[in-house]
């Protein structure tokens, strides 16, 4: 583009109207995420849920939104080529000293991508690469806050750092829960470190807000040694504030962000920098996958995509059709090198589904606007994705083109798929069982159950409960990944099998009783996933009551109470309340007093 021909009026108040859509949508990011420390401190759980779900849909209105301001100025005329590329420069010339130069640049490609012929999505109309550093942006406040426990010592300075946080309401033991800090940093360190000239404690400045807890993240500086840490904070049943326990190991604050748990609402001036510090402390973990734990998915998908092409353009291996059982509803597939898979909506689905594309849309929607509780799989959703068509294996492409026709083009060298979910590779439930030894499948059942239990608490049926519908983490977690027959708790009706008016009809292949739509019969559930001895012993030890109505009407009478669940992304065997009980309990023993 010639830069003296940079004269176009429509192009510059197009880019100044697309700068303040995005600048309102921020601001509303912003807003939802100021709002979470006052729920929190009302403890007005609901409404907690409810910001969530309102923040997810906020970007989508902000884009259309700002559509219809363009499509007004357009008046039904459209810019040239050089039109579009002034429009982008006049752009880029708002995000300097922008605080959110990244977001804004997505924002930019999310407006663009609907008023643009995808052959224009190249680096010359859109941000393909990004345009702006997000280096050294100021922050104010600053971005985290630093103290120095040489001053003042490790104990005011960790009461410092809590009482920061400003929280109105008051703890139920401020000095007893510091107490606990102490005891579990020095029993995590065993002898303190020297003290360096450096040493300080960075605390990032907003808490983290999900579920019923605010999380404090930071990491302790100590010469060239970094020490990260999250404090979760959460509610007694007085109302008042409690220290539940302190994170210190860099993995267990890694699940903190998993993708199958839900977003945090973190107020952020400049969110780069935030993702910055987490990464110090998490260095394996995407940038993509923290922004989009920070609530920011939008920018989450988009990095996601530009290291999914520079992985092809280092890779050679082939798109196959995953391992496990063929769906009914998704055609799945993967690459082998990269830890994900692709799910693609059939066209025509198996006779035993009673569903459309629609509803299935709207169900994998739904699971982004609840609480995952660690137990759904998050999903990033794409329209229009162009893959080179090299990189399909035949059998793939004979799938795709036979189960889902409707959904891919075949342009030149590219296959481009209309509409594709991805999700991290787990190992499929079925398939761990199949290769089990004992000891694991009484651990990875076990887990199974719980999966059960803590996605009904959360108001969640999973509605197919069959093994293949699960699967497996790298740290031995069971995650529900098929959405497309969830309900909500609140919509099923759990009921047990009326007894047959005569024996001979229960070896009827037909109900000799009426079901209605959203009718359960939990004793059900033993036929087709008890099949395997083995399995079948280890289920019923732990999770009889699943086969019951009985425990699934108490969790629908909890839900319509209103009753929040507490979940927490760690384990029971390490809070505060279960470590130091447990001690005083046996210290009380030792002593030969009763407990």
């Amino acid at each position: 583009m010639d830069i003296a021909k940079l004269h176009n009026p429509l192009a510059h108040c197009m880019a100044a109207v697309m700068i303040d859509g995005f600048n309102r949508h921020y601001r509303l990011i912003r807003e939802y995420a100021r709002e979470a420390k006052g729920l929190y401190e009302a403890a007005d759980w609901k409404g907690a849920q409810h910001g969530v779900r309102e923040r997810i849909r906020s970007y989508d209105d902000r884009v259309h939104e700002t559509l219809g301001q363009l499509r007004e100025i357009l008046g039904g005329e459209t810019l040239d080529d050089d039109g579009w590329q002034q429009l982008k420069f006049y752009y880029i010339g708002h995000l300097i000293n922008h605080k959110q130069p990244e977001l804004a640049e997505t924002f930019f490609n999310s407006v663009c991508g609907k008023l643009l012929d995808r052959s224009y999505y190249n680096n010359d109309y859109i941000f393909a690469r990004p345009a702006a550093s997000t280096e050294y942006i100021d922050s104010d406040p600053p971005t985290y806050s630093s103290y120095y426990p040489m001053q003042h010592g490790l104990r005011n300075a960790i009461r410092r750092i809590i009482l920061d946080f400003d929280w109105t309401l008051p703890f139920e033991n401020l000095e007893r829960d510091i107490s606990y800090l102490m005891r579990a940093l020095k029993r995590h360190f065993g002898d303190w470190p020297k003290a360096e000239a450096n040493a300080q404690i960075q605390v990032l400045y907003s808490a983290f807000y999900r579920n019923k807890a605010a999380y404090i993240i930071g990491t302790a500086v100590n010469g060239h040694q970094e020490y990260p840490f999250a404090v979760p904070v959460l509610h007694t049943e007085r109302g008042e504030l409690i220290i539940d326990t302190i994170l210190l190991d860099a993995w267990r604050i890694g699940l903190l962000f998993s993708l199958s748990r839900a977003y945090f609402m973190v107020d952020m001036e400049v969110p780069s920098a935030y993702v910055k510090f987490l990464r110090n402390i998490m260095p394996t973990k995407p940038r993509s996958e923290i922004y989009t734990m920070l609530g920011l998915g939008k920018q989450g998908k988009i990095l996601f995509f530009r290291d999914l092409m520079q992985h092809l353009r280092h890779s050679e291996d082939q798109f196959i059709i995953a391992h496990g059982i063929r769906g009914l509803v998704m055609l799945v597939f993967t690459l082998q090198s990269y830890p994900y898979v692709f799910k693609v909506i059939k066209d025509v689905f198996g006779s035993s589904k009673d569903t459309d594309r629609a509803t299935v849309q709207a169900k994998y929607l739904l699971v982004k606007q609840v609480d995952r509780v660690g137990r759904m799989a998050d999903t990033l959703e794409f329209s229009h994705v162009a893959l080179p068509k090299k990189r399909f294996s035949a059998e793939l492409l004979e799938e795709l083109r036979t189960l889902a026709p409707s959904m891919i083009d075949e342009e030149g060298d590219d296959i481009i798929i209309k509409h594709v979910y991805i999700e991290r590779r787990m190992v499929p439930l079925n398939i761990y069982l199949d290769r089990a030894i004992p000891e694991q499948i009484d651990d990875v059942v076990l887990e199974y159950g719980n999966s059960i239990r803590e996605l009904a608490s959360a108001n969640i049926f999973p509605g197919d409960m069959l093994w293949k519908n699960f699967g497996v983490t790298r740290y031995g977690r069971v995650v529900f990944y098929d959405y497309d027959e969830i309900e909500y708790m609140t919509d099923c009706n759990f009921r047990d099998i009326p007894e047959a008016p005569y024996p001979e009809m229960e070896m009827s292949g037909e109900p000799w009783y009426s079901v209605a739509k959203n009718d359960v019969f939990p004793e059900e559930f033993a036929a087709f996933l008890l099949g395997d001895p083995r399995v079948r012993t280890a289920f019923l030890k732990r999770h009889r009551d699943l086969l019951s109505p009985a425990f699934w009407k108490e969790k629908q009478r909890r839900i319509r109470e209103g009753h929040v669940e507490d979940f927490f992304p760690y384990p029971e065997s390490i809070r505060f309340c279960r470590v130091f009980a447990a001690r005083r309990t046996a210290n009380t023993r030792r002593n030969g007093r009763p407990a």
